[in-house]
């Protein structure tokens, strides 16, 4: 796990993550009836490296795109492909990029069009759950009082977490210990410390919290067949408030 001690430090994670934040942006505004994965998927390894970038997901472990394009029921880990976006989907777009050996990483769930109230309910949902999760990362908490945070508000509104992903310390490389769940007991955990630096990324279900991974050997899909939105910042702890590295 990385603990930042550096101004330099902070000074290129934010500028992996600002890379991140602002391609995410240009994707979101790409989202529309008739366009593809695939399109996104080129548009998002121009960008990253017209910026001084790398991206961070093509190639790794294999996987073959710049940014995971997951529509509807798929939760995350989708690959890009021509599939032409509806309107009414919903599209959960994950990205990272690395900028000087530092890797930022951050996610959001777009709706192509207008959506039901349910998809539209589920997007907000998820959205808040993990900024109630990043409210909870401050210095001498616990990891799980994030997790809590983020499950009990999901719950509270009738959808549910999923619990075979995760988030995650970030830094030097994509996933580093801990990982951090979407579910916990509060007041359980390590206990967070300045400088820790985390990808907080709550995956919610319309229905149940069960998923199953597709041959592809990559997308992971709803097991009921119900959506899924996913929502993601990276942020660092401080000795105050929370410093989400992901903003544009």
């Amino acid at each position: 796990m990385i603990h930042i001690k550096s101004k330099r430090e902070v000074e290129i994670l934010r500028k992996s993550n600002r890379i991140v934040a602002e391609v995410l942006l240009h994707l979101k505004d790409m989202v529309a009836p008739g366009r593809t994965g695939k399109d996104l998927d080129q548009a998002a390894e121009r960008m990253i490296r017209q910026m001084g970038g790398v991206p961070a997901f093509k190639g790794y472990r294999g996987y073959p795109g710049s940014v995971c394009v997951s529509i509807n029921e798929q939760v995350v880990h989708g690959i890009p492909d021509s599939r032409a976006f509806a309107e009414g989907d919903i599209v959960s777009l994950d990205l990272g990029a690395v900028y000087e050996g530092y890797v930022g990483d951050a996610a959001l769930t777009v709706p192509v069009g207008g959506i039901d109230e349910e998809s539209q309910r589920l997007l907000a949902v998820t959205e808040q759950a993990l900024m109630k999760g990043i409210q909870k990362a401050r210095r001498g908490n616990r990891l799980f009082d994030i997790s809590h945070a983020i499950q009990s508000y999901v719950e509270e509104h009738g959808f549910s977490v999923v619990r075979d992903f995760t988030g995650h310390g970030i830094g030097r490389e994509m996933h580093e210990d801990p990982q951090i769940p979407n579910f916990g007991t509060p007041g359980t955990g390590d206990r967070l410390k300045e400088g820790m630096v985390f990808a907080l990324e709550p995956m919610v279900n319309a229905g149940d919290w069960r998923v199953r991974v597709l041959n592809d050997g990559w997308t992971v899909i709803t097991a009921d067949g119900k959506r899924s939105a996913h929502f993601e910042h990276s942020i660092a702890i401080t000795d105050g408030e929370p410093l989400i590295l992901s903003l544009p």
